[in-house]
């Protein structure tokens, strides 16, 4: 015996946030589960990283963030689960202050890991996935 479901899926797309800079969509909805592609520090008026503080880069990741997560008409709420990952993990304590900014009710399960390097020299990344 075998049954067979069929899920919803369509892509999640906004101006607001960076357009893609390879072959992946911003946001993946499935059903009721977004999943929203690692964003890093890119001004979506100029796709153009920006140039400050990790604080700063780490704003402009999570205005990202909100971008795909508002056009699927979610928000941080809704999300269970973030990515983040970082070129040098003394940026830590300044990421985490700015991401408790975002997530300070009840923040999503979470993994932080650094990584040799990130795409447009970015110094954080964060993806993450949301359920309504």
């Amino acid at each position: 015996m075998s049954t067979s479901t069929s899920a919803s899926r369509s892509t999640v797309t906004t101006p607001l946030a960076p357009a893609a800079i390879g072959p992946y969509s911003q946001g993946v909805l499935v059903d009721d589960r977004l999943y929203v592609s690692g964003q890093i520090a890119i001004d979506p008026d100029t796709d153009s990283m920006i140039d400050g503080s990790i604080e700063a880069e780490t704003e402009r990741v999570l205005d990202n963030v909100g971008a795909i997560l508002k056009a699927a008409s979610m928000s941080f709420e809704n999300v269970v689960r973030c990515e983040v990952f970082m070129s040098d993990m003394n940026d830590y304590a300044q990421i985490n202050e700015v991401y408790a900014r975002y997530f300070n009710e009840k923040p999503p399960a979470r993994q932080a890991v650094e990584v040799a390097e990130l795409p447009r020299n970015a110094r954080v990344e964060i993806s993450c996935i949301a359920i309504r």
